[in-house]
This record gives C-alpha cells, structure tokens and sequence, in this order.
C-alpha cells in the first residue's frame, strides 16, 4: 500500500505540474523565436518591409517547431519502457537538438553577441593595419641607415681633397691637380647621395604621421558607442585611406636609388688626365688616381650590398578589408563568446532537463506500483483459487477427491441468477382504474 501510495503522489504532482510545464515550454519556444528575429533580421538585405516580414515568418517557424518537438518529446519519451525504443527516441532527440542548434541556437548566439563579435573583428583588423603600417615604415627608413656610410664616404672625398690642395697629402705636390678634382667629384657625388636620403626623411616622417591618425581614428570606431554597422562603413573608408598611405611609404623608399648611385660610382667612374709638369708627378697622379678608383670601387660594393639587403625585405600587401555581419562574426569569433553560445544554446535545450525529470519520475512510478499490479486486476474467484492452493501447499498431505470437489466448487463463479417477473395482484388497498373512473377519483376526473 505504501509503494502504491508513493505512486500516486507522483501521478499527481506530475498533473499538478503539467500547466506549468506548458507556460515554461512556451516561453522558451518565445523568446527563441524573438532572439532568432533578431539574428535573421541582422542578416537579411532588402528593404526594410521584406526584411520585417521574412525575420517574423522565420521566427515564428522556428517557435512552432521548438514547441512541437519538445511536446512530443515531454510525451513519448517517459512512457516508453523499452531499452531499445528508448534507445531510438534518443537518437531522435539528440538529431532535434542538432536541427534546433542548426536553425536557433547560431542565430540567438549573433543576437546576444553580435555587435561584440562586429567589433572583435574590427579590432583584430586593426591590428593587421597597424602592422602593416609599422612594416612599411620600417622598411622606408631602413634606408635612412645608409646615410651615415655615404656622409662619411662624402667627407672623407672632401678632406683628402682638401689635404692635397693644401700640403699635397698624397702626391706630395700643393695645388689643385687631376688628384683634387676627382676626390672633388667623388666628394659631390656623395654629398648629393646623401642630400637625397635625408630629404626623403621629411616625406617618411610625414606619411607616417598621415597614418598614425587614420590608425587613431580607427581605434575611436571600435571602441565608439551605438550601431556597430555605421561604424563598420566608416572603418572601411579609413582602410582605404590608410592602404594609400602603407602605399605610399612603401614608394618613398630611396634603397633602390642607393643601389643605382653606388653602380653608378663604380661603373662611371671617369678619371681625369694626370696634369703633372714632370714625369714624376704624373706618375704620382696616376698612381693616387688608381687608389681612388678601388677605394670608390670598395664604397660603391658596400652601398650596392647594404642597399641589395633592404630590397630583400618583403615588401607590404595591401591587406583587404572584409565587412561580417554579426552572425559571421560570430561564427568566426566563436571562442571568445563561449558565455553568450552557451546561453544560446540552453534557451533551445533546457526541455532536455524536463525530458529527464519525467522520464526518472516515471520509471519511479512503475517501480513503486509494480508490486500492486496483479492484485487490481485479480478477481474474487482468483483470489479464492490462490487461497486454496496456498492452504494446501501448507497443509503438507494430498488433499480427498471431496475436499478438492469443494474447493472447486467454493472457486466457481456464482451463478448468474435471473431476474423473477412477479405477477402484480391487485391490493385490497389499491382502487382498480374503471372503479376510480365511477367514483370521480381518478385521473379523469374533471
């Protein structure tokens, strides 16, 4: 009586609880079809009226199905008992919660987190820009480092001039000869080499600066208030300008005119006639001349190397921008809005639980009344046979062929007994119709 009891109660809370079960079902099914507009909404284009109505009949669809699948499943699964179609309404289920994630879940996920995941791509774009920016400034000022070579080449052209001209250094003759009007020229030539590098500095410095504001105010967009999607246009217009200037920079680069200069140096290199008034001088003049020409031939080698190591360096591709919708954000961004999916998710998946619950509570049921089941389905008769033979198995010694016709007898059903039609006699105290009729005290009676 007490399993059978426990049993009840459970029947009974379960039907107290099923209005409940209901409303919360049909909530869930609400407010993942609102989340859901909100993520087609979001992914839709057209215009405004087509957008509204195609994310409502979405939505909708998507609530009837959620509601209906999870009904069935409230239904079915607790009352089936066999391992094996258990087993296949399992199966089933877990194939629903793949169609519902398919369908919902990614789309509640863009909702909860799509202008997050807009911006994440953004900032992680950012970064690539602002990479490409300090690459592409690296690579123009890596030139810069051949200035300090060509103006002490420069200077060391002029001084040996200098030095010839006035205590004849290196032909042992004053004066301006051959010798000072080839270290003159070497000298100009460097000195102009050298003019150039720096004068592209200023142009470095400016296109870099040009690009630190673009960079600035990309940053302001991403992390800016409101709708992500007019931000998302005005990011894309500072990448345009922002690629002109990693563009620019990358033109600016005076490494290749380096590399033609220091050939140049070698391969037009045009020494003037020695112009000694004796043999001896000239001699002297050739001689400082030919030192010359290797000593250039050495700069020109130097330059042309250190200039061939900069063009080396990968050069900078304009990296595109690609505009995401919110649910292709995120998607890509996926791991870093696991709290967001896992809401997502359980809004479309938390019947599962209520599934569960009134599949335990269920098998409880069967258990608790299992016991009680034969004896609410047992006749009198039944009854009165298993008494025999239980009185019987205890008494030990076989029974009489009497006793076993009178326990027979005893189990048999009673007899149907027929219903006895009793003749009406009329009573002394019952008047007889036509009699009434006389008297005036029957029904006739006016």
């Amino acid at each position: 009586m007490l399993g059978k009891h426990n049993a009840a109660r459970l029947q009974e809370t379960i039907r107290s609880v099923e209005t409940l079960t209901r409303f919360a079902l049909a909530v869930l099914a609400l407010a993942s079809g609102v989340y859901t507009y909100l993520g087609v909404r979001g992914i839709l284009d057209g215009s405004a009226t087509f957008v509204f109505f195609a994310a409502i009949i979405y939505s909708a669809a998507v609530s009837v199905a959620i509601y209906a699948f999870w009904s069935f499943m409230l239904r079915f699964v607790p009352l089936v008992v066999s391992g094996t179609q258990r087993a296949a309404l399992f199966l089933t289920m877990a194939f629903g919660c793949v169609m519902i994630i398919a369908m919902s879940s990614w789309l509640n996920a863009a909702a909860l987190a799509g202008s997050a995941a807009t911006e994440q791509h953004l900032a992680v774009t950012l970064e690539g820009y602002v990479a490409d920016l300090d690459a592409a400034h690296g690579n123009a000022l890596a030139a810069q480092s051949l200035l300090p070579d060509v103006q002490r080449a420069a200077e060391r052209f002029s001084r040996l001039a200098e030095d010839e001209r006035s205590s004849g250094a290196l032909t042992g003759t004053t004066g301006s000869g051959s010798v000072v009007q080839l270290l003159t020229q070497m000298a100009a030539q460097m000195t102009e080499l050298g003019n150039s590098i720096a004068s592209s500095r200023d142009e470095v410095q400016t296109l870099f600066t040009q690009g630190s504001e673009h960079l600035a105010r990309m940053r302001g967009l991403v992390s800016a208030p409101g709708d992500v999607a007019p931000r998302a246009d005005q990011f894309a217009a500072e990448v345009v300008e922002l690629n002109a200037v990693v563009s620019a920079l990358q033109e600016t680069s005076v490494a290749p005119s380096v590399k033609r200069a220091a050939q140049d140096l070698s391969l037009g290199f045009i020494a003037p006639v020695a112009d000694g008034g004796n043999a001896g001088l000239v001699s002297r003049q050739d001689q400082v001349m030919g030192n010359v020409r290797t000593s250039v031939e050495a700069q020109s080698l130097a330059l042309s190397q250190a200039a061939d190591e900069i063009l080396a360096e990968p050069k900078v591709e304009p990296r595109r921008f690609t505009a995401l919708s919110s649910a292709d954000a995120v998607l890509r961004y996926w791991s870093d809005f696991i709290p967001s999916w896992a809401g997502a998710i359980s809004i479309d998946l938390l019947p599962v639980v209520l599934v569960l619950v009134l599949m335990v509570v269920n098998d409880a049921m069967r258990r608790e009344s299992g016991s009680l089941e034969m004896a609410e389905t047992m006749t009198a008769a039944e009854m009165l046979r298993a008494m025999a033979l239980y009185r019987q198995m205890a008494a030990g010694p076989q029974p009489s062929a009497e006793e076993l016709q009178a326990a027979e007898t005893a189990m048999a059903p009673e007899p149907t007994v027929a219903p006895v039609e009793r003749e009406i006699t009329p009573d002394a105290t019952v008047t007889p119709l036509e009699s009434a009729r006389k008297r005036g005290d029957g029904p006739g009676r006016a």
